[in-house]
């Protein structure tokens, strides 16, 4: 089992920045490679970012290529997503999750998932 907890989600206005974290406890976090996904109201949980175990491998979603840099810290355990260059459609509840395998873009893969974290882009 493994617990995960978002934070860092808020209000920002269209061209400005935000730091996501994802703490994990429980199971071994080093063991498992990380996602995250966001969901927008009436729209489906939708990938953003993966990246790897070691962290040596990322991907990332065509729409925030460029904008968006996801890391992880396996000593903290905690995995992030910098965003930058928000947009208004980047409004969303963002969701980190844990996987071993599967497609990364799939959110059917992941297994464990945090409570989520808002995040909020005025125009």
């Amino acid at each position: 089992q493994v617990q995960l907890v978002e934070s860092g989600g808020g209000l920002v206005q269209a061209g400005g920045s935000l730091r996501l974290s994802c703490a994990a406890s429980g199971r071994t976090f080093s063991g498992y490679a990380m996602g995250w996904f966001r969901q927008a109201p009436g729209k489906e949980r939708d990938f953003v970012a993966y990246i790897s175990r070691s962290g040596g491998s990322t991907s990332y979603r065509d729409s925030v290529k460029g904008r968006f840099t996801i890391s992880r810290d396996n000593v903290k355990n905690t995995v992030y997503l910098q965003m930058n260059s928000l947009k208004p459609e980047d409004t969303a509840v963002y969701y980190c999750a844990c996987t071993q395998g599967g497609s990364i873009w799939s959110y059917r893969s992941y297994v464990y998932w945090g409570q989520g974290t808002h995040v909020t882009v005025s125009s």
